[in-house]
C-alpha cells in the first residue's frame, strides 16, 4: 500500500493566524512534517486584519501548504479576488467557490465555499442548489465513481446527528444545510470537515450502502471543528493520516468499523432534491403546467399548451389498439381466467394476479384492449383513478399501503400491478429500494416531478417501466434496449420491503385453480365496502 498522507484540518481561524500557525509549528516540531492544512469556516476576521497583512506582503510565511475556503459573509469577500481560486500568499491557497482539487499523490478533495442561499445567482459569499448540482454532476459523471477522499464545507450538513452520538448543544435538525446533506450523501466523502458553529463534534462513522441490498462501500466520517484559540479549549485542529482511495486495496477500503451507524441523510437528501427541483422550475419558466421532457436534463420543461413549439397541429384522437393475437386480459376473450376477477366496472376491472406476490396482489385492467396507460381514453383513465383511490382506502383499512407498477415492455395488454406493503414501509424506503436496485442494474430510474404524470413523460408506443406510490409519488424509466421482466416484483420481494425473495418470479408462485378461486372470493368479500362497481 502507498505511504499515507499526513493532513491537518482546522475550523474558523477568523484572522487569528499567529495562533493557528504557531500551533501547527509546535505539532510539526513534535510529530514531524505534515503534507497540508485544510481550513474550513471563516479564515479571515475583520476587514482590516493586521496579522493577514504580514502574510500577504511576505513578511511572514505559513509553515505548511494551506488550503482555505471562501467567504461566508459580505465583509470578507474582498479577500478573495478570483472566484475560481488563487494563491493569496506564499503557502496559502484559496480553493475557489466549488470544485475538486486532486493532489499529485492522488488525494481527491471536493470543496464548496460559503453558506446556503435560496437566491439565484447566489451572493459571492454563498452557494445555491445550482452550485451543488454542478459539483455533484462533475463527479458523478466520472466513470466508476466511488466517492471522494475529503469534502470541505463551512456549514454543517443538516441532520448529521441522526443515528449517532450526541452533537451537544447543536440541534442538527435545525442547524446546517440540507443542500450539503445531499452533497455529502452523493459524494460519499471518507472525511467531511465543517465549522461555523464554534463546536467540536466527531460523529461516529456511517455507512454509504444499504445493508443486504448493496455491495459494501467505504464509511464516511464527519468532523466539525471549533474556532481557533477559543477560550473553552474546544478542539479546533484535527490531525489524521490517509491513503488516497485510488491507491487502496478495495477490500481494505470497505472494511466496516464496529461503531459504524446508518447513513444520517436518507430523509434530508430527498427533501433537498425536491427543493432543488422546485427552484429549477421557478428559475426556468413562469408558473404554469409543464410537461417533463425526457429528451433534456431532468428539470427542463415545455409548456402544456397541447402542441409542440412551432407546431400548431391539434392532437389526433386516439385510435383503440388491437391485440396482435389471443389476449389473456381482454375481458371478452375466452383466454381470460375469470375465476380471478374480483370487480367489474364500466371501463376497467380488477383481478387477482396469477402467481401473486401476496394473496391480495391485484391488477387494474381495461376491459377493452389497450397497450398502456398513455393510450387510455379520458373516461377509462378516470375509472382507473377511482379504482386506485378505492384500493388505497381498502389497504389502509388493513394497515397497509400499496405500490403500483406498470411494465410496458413485452406485454400486450395494460396491467397495473398493485401490491400492498406494511404501513411502516415509508415512501422514502420504497423509492430508495427501487432506485438502489435500478442503479445496480444500470437502469436510469427518475423521480417524476409532482407537476407531471405518466401521460406527460411517455409517448404512446414507447416502452417504459413506471412506479407509483399511494402518496402520488412516481418513478419512471424509459426502456431503450432490454429490461428485466421481474424487476418490479424483485424489488418488492427484497429484504428491505416484503422479504419474500423466493416469490420474485410469478411462475414459482402459481397455485391450483381451486385455491385461486378461494383467494378471489375472500378478496371480493373484503373489498365489497370499497368496490366502486357495486351500488352504494
Amino acid at each position: 500500500m502507498a505511504a499515507p498522507l499526513r493532513v491537518l484540518a482546522c475550523g474558523d481561524a477568523e484572522g487569528r493566524l499567529e495562533a493557528l500557525f504557531g500551533r501547527v509549528r509546535a505539532i510539526q516540531d513534535k510529530s514531524g512534517r505534515f503534507d497540508m492544512l485544510l481550513c474550513v469556516g471563516n479564515f479571515f476576521g475583520s476587514p482590516s486584519d493586521p496579522e493577514w497583512t504580514e502574510y500577504r506582503t511576505g513578511a511572514k510565511k505559513a509553515p505548511i501548504q494551506t488550503f482555505v475556503l471562501g467567504a461566508n459573509n459580505q465583509e470578507t469577500v474582498r479577500y478573495f479576488p478570483d472566484s475560481s481560486g488563487c494563491e493569496l500568499a506564499e503557502n496559502i491557497t484559496y480553493l475557489g467557490r466549488r470544485g475538486v482539487f486532486s493532489s499529485t499523490s492522488g488525494l481527491q478533495i471536493a470543496y464548496l465555499s460559503g453558506t446556503e442561499s435560496q437566491d439565484e445567482p447566489a451572493p459571492a459569499y454563498s452557494f445555491s442548489s445550482k452550485d451543488v448540482t454542478e459539483l455533484k454532476t462533475s463527479l458523478l459523471s466520472t466513470p466508476n465513481f466511488k466517492g471522494v477522499d475529503i469534502l470541505l464545507t463551512s456549514p454543517w450538513p443538516r441532520d448529521v446527528g441522526n443515528f449517532a452520538n450526541s452533537p451537544g448543544k447543536i440541534n442538527t435538525k435545525k442547524h446546517g444545510s440540507t443542500l450539503i446533506s445531499d452533497l455529502a450523501a452523493s459524494l460519499k466523502p471518507r472525511y467531511h470537515f465543517a465549522a461555523l458553529e464554534k463546536a467540536y463534534y466527531e460523529r461516529l462513522p456511517y455507512r454509504n450502502h444499504t445493508v443486504l441490498q448493496e455491495t459494501p462501500q467505504h464509511v464516511s466520517r464527519f468532523i466539525a471543528l471549533a474556532d481557533v484559540g477559543n477560550t473553552s479549549k474546544k478542539k479546533y485542529l484535527y490531525a489524521f493520516s490517509i491513503v488516497p482511495m485510488s491507491l487502496m486495496d478495495p477490500a481494505e477500503l470497505v472494511k466496516q468499523p464496529q461503531d459504524v451507524t446508518e447513513n444520517p441523510y436518507r430523509q434530508s437528501r430527498k427533501e433537498a432534491q425536491k427543493t432543488t427541483k422546485a427552484l429549477v422550475c421557478a428559475e426556468e419558466e413562469p408558473a404554469c403546467q409543464f410537461f417533463f421532457d425526457l429528451n433534456k436534463h431532468q428539470g427542463k420543461k415545455r409548456p402544456s399548451d397541447g402542441k409542440e413549439r412551432g407546431n400548431s397541429q391539434p392532437k389526433q384522437a386516439k385510435t383503440p389498439s388491437q391485440p396482435t393475437g389471443p389476449c389473456w386480459f381482454c375481458l371478452a376473450s375466452p383466454e381470460v381466467e375469470k375465476h380471478l376477477v374480483v370487480s367489474i366496472g364500466t371501463h376497467c376491472y380488477l383481478a387477482l394476479a396469477k402467481g401473486g406476490l401476496l394473496p391480495d396482489h391485484v391488477l387494474i385492467l381495461p376491459i377493452g384492449h389497450c397497450q398502456s396507460v398513455v393510450d387510455l381514453s379520458p373516461e377509462v383513465m378516470e375509472e382507473v383513478t377511482k379504482y386506485k383511490s378505492a384500493l388505497k382506502e381498502f389497504f389502509r383499512s388493513k394497515g397497509k399501503r400499496y405500490v403500483l407498477f406498470e411494465r410496458n415492455y413485452k406485454s400486450q395488454h395494460l396491467q397495473l400491478q398493485v401490491i400492498p406493503v406494511p404501513l411502516d414501509c415509508t415512501s422514502e424506503d420504497i423509492k430508495e429500494s427501487f432506485i438502489t436496485q435500478a442503479r445496480e442494474q444500470q437502469i436510469d430510474l427518475l423521480e417524476i416531478p409532482e407537476h407531471s404524470d405518466i401521460t406527460q413523460v411517455a409517448r404512446p408506443g414507447t416502452p417504459y417501466f413506471y412506479v407509483e406510490l399511494d402518496t402520488g409519488e412516481k418513478l419512471f424509466h424509459s426502456i431503450r434496449r432490454s429490461f428485466p421482466l421481474q424487476f418490479g416484483r424483485a424489488v418488492l420481494a427484497s429484504p428491505a420491503l416484503l422479504a419474500l425473495p423466493e416469490r420474485a418470479d410469478w411462475r414459482r408462485c402459481a397455485a391450483g385453480r381451486a385455491e385461486e378461486a378461494a383467494q378471489a372470493r375472500a378478496f371480493r368479500r373484503d373489498f365489497q365496502p370499497f368496490d366502486l362497481a357495486l351500488p352504494e
